[in-house]
């Protein structure tokens, strides 16, 4: 029995996009077929012309409850993702306390999280100094990934890892068949850029990028690629914003280093040049770079260096992002951006011509094959979640980030005018948000490692 029949003249699957009609049964995609085979009888959402497409995968979401539910939770969270087509989110281990180091802080996050989420989650934990011993419990627990920093998270319960703890780490999680994603800057560039700034205003922009410079990243990258040659864990670079890191990823591609790479909106979309002296809504770790370098990573992107792209959304309450005094080094690091990830790429696909198709390889299948859910999200196939996203690539829209469903309302993005409205989206066979409005109940569950 077909319980729903999605059909559209723009649906987008393996082969391209086209006329289809996408058939779902028990939460289930039950077939993807020609868009006039209709089962007799099963109740139909004609799309019309909007594209149909798999939900969107987010593999990097701070959400940060408990502890910070003030900064983040689980509803409003998952609203905002709902809101713009993502149908699975990963939560990262930090930000929230306790941070998700252990078994008995990830049963914390489940009990926060159980009822409130309206699309599925999964979880990552994290690697700390200490916690060796939890990350097989953690990965027997269900985490789909891990995280670490090299360099100070900015929050107390998350300390930073080197050399000595990451070679045991990776060999562990190569045994699991877990990846390691790493925020990727070394602390010596960063010390060195700090005594260079001395003195240097703190609400200009440029003071701000020069204290992150991009050697932090290309050398924690290096040293990355040198630690996973001889392993088999996968190691996964995340934000990446440095474009001179792209040409170490791609001579430890051709060795066969399992090593990736993601970036995010916003080094995509912005630059340096672009960014208001004050405007800490800007600020984020490592620093949005030099339009030159914003091209350089669309290279990346589109010629299949960098992996995929992911929010990393990051609020914080509006009051630590500083912004009625300006000071980018006293201000919070982080850009609150869920709801917007898919018109913002879109926009700046659109202006450069890229095809449709490629969206759904850099924001559905390969965030879901990073976490170990390609056999369940991340593409429109028989036996996979019934997970959709319904938009309108040519509507636009400006943002107001007062309206936004995510619980900062500071963005960069506020004011802007971006291509791609989100009309539904599907979460296994439920219509969660259509039309500007949320539907029913949470119907969002959780998504473990088997």
């Amino acid at each position: 029995m077909v319980d729903l029949v999605i059909r559209s003249r723009r649906v987008v699957t393996a082969g391209g996009v086209g006329p289809a009609s996408v058939h779902v049964a028990a939460g289930l995609i039950a077939d993807v077929a020609g868009w006039d085979e209709v089962p007799a009888g099963a109740p139909v959402h004609d799309a019309g012309d909007l594209v149909v497409m798999p939900g969107l995968v987010d593999s990097h979401v701070h959400v940060n409850e408990p502890g910070r539910a003030e900064w983040e939770g689980f509803t409003s969270a998952t609203r905002a993702a709902a809101a713009g087509g993502i149908t699975t989110i990963v939560d990262m281990p930090l930000n929230s306390i306790p941070a998700t180091t252990t078994v008995p802080a990830l049963e914390q996050k489940l009990a926060a999280a159980e009822g409130n989420c309206w699309v599925d989650v999964g979880f990552h934990g994290g690697v700390v100094p200490g916690n060796l011993a939890e990350l097989e419990p953690l990965c027997r627990r269900g985490v789909l990934g891990f995280k670490c920093f090299l360099v100070e998270s900015g929050v107390d319960e998350f300390g930073h890892v080197g050399e000595a703890e990451l070679a045991p780490a990776l060999d562990l999680l190569g045994d699991a068949g877990a990846p390691l994603l790493v925020h990727a800057e070394l602390e010596g560039p960063i010390t060195r850029a700090a005594a260079e700034i001395l003195g240097a205003s703190p609400y200009r922009y440029l003071t701000y990028l020069r204290s992150r410079p991009p050697d932090a990243e290309d050398q924690a990258i290096a040293m990355l690629i040198g630690l996973a040659r001889p392993r088999r864990a996968r190691v996964h670079v995340v934000h990446c914003a440095s474009a001179g890191a792209l040409e170490l990823l791609v001579a430890a591609r051709q060795e066969g280093v399992p090593i990736g790479a993601e970036t995010c909106p916003h080094y995509l979309h912005l630059s340096a040049e672009q960014v208001p002296d004050g405007a800490t809504e800007y600020k984020c770790a490592p620093p949005i770079r030099e339009a030159d370098n914003r091209e350089r990573l669309w290279d990346g992107v589109t010629g299949g260096v960098l992996d995929m792209v992911v929010s990393d959304h990051s609020p914080c309450t509006p009051a630590l992002k500083r912004r009625e005094v300006g000071d980018f080094m006293a201000a919070w690091g982080g850009i609150a951006s869920l709801q917007l990830t898919l018109p913002v790429v879109w926009t700046e696909m659109r202006r450069r011509g890229v095809p449709l198709e490629r969206l759904v390889d850099w924001m559905c299948a390969a965030p879901a094959a990073l976490v170990g859910l390609g056999r369940r999200k991340g593409a429109l196939a028989r036996g996979l979640d019934a997970d959709l996203c319904i938009w309108d690539p040519d509507a636009s829209f400006e943002v107001s980030g007062v309206r936004l469903e995510h619980r900062s309302p500071l963005t960069p993005y506020d004011g802007e005018t971006l291509h791609g409205r989100v009309d539904t989206t599907i979460v296994r066979g439920q219509v969660v948000y259509s039309r500007g409005r949320h539907r029913g109940a949470p119907a969002g569950g959780f998504v473990l490692r088997s």
